[in-house]
């Protein structure tokens, strides 16, 4: 493969390397997406919430203060970007974090980014 000149010489060695892993557009818009989803900070706490129980709308509102409605219109977002999922029992949706790998690495990242601790699993 010809080495491609760039534009401007900055003396960096890596360039055809790094260049040689950069992920293509549709490898990373998976990421780009959930990030999106994510880039809302209600969003972000019921997503965070559901890593760590699985919840129906009402206690999902009441435990973050929103209204359901407005928590229904989050879980839809949260739900068609594959970061959650849902079951029906009954009458009741119950909803929780996909079980992916980018579901979870993602709460991984926000406990870290934000330094928040895991609550401990007998505390919900």
């Amino acid at each position: 493969m010809n080495e491609q000149k760039l534009p401007h010489d900055h003396g960096h060695n890596n360039v055809e390397s790094i260049r040689n892993h950069l992920p293509e557009e549709a490898e990373i818009a998976g990421v780009s997406e959930a990030m999106k989803q994510l880039g809302d900070p209600s969003r972000l706490r019921i997503f965070w919430l559901l890593c760590h129980c699985e919840e129906c709308v009402l206690n999902i509102a009441a435990i973050v203060n929103m209204s359901s409605p407005a928590v229904s219109h989050h879980l839809r977002i949260l739900k068609s970007s594959g970061l959650i999922v849902s079951r029906r029992e009954g009458k009741e949706m119950y909803y929780k974090t996909a079980d992916t790998e980018l579901a979870q690495m993602l709460h991984h990242m926000i406990e870290k980014l934000g330094r928040i601790t895991c609550p401990k699993e007998e505390s919900f």
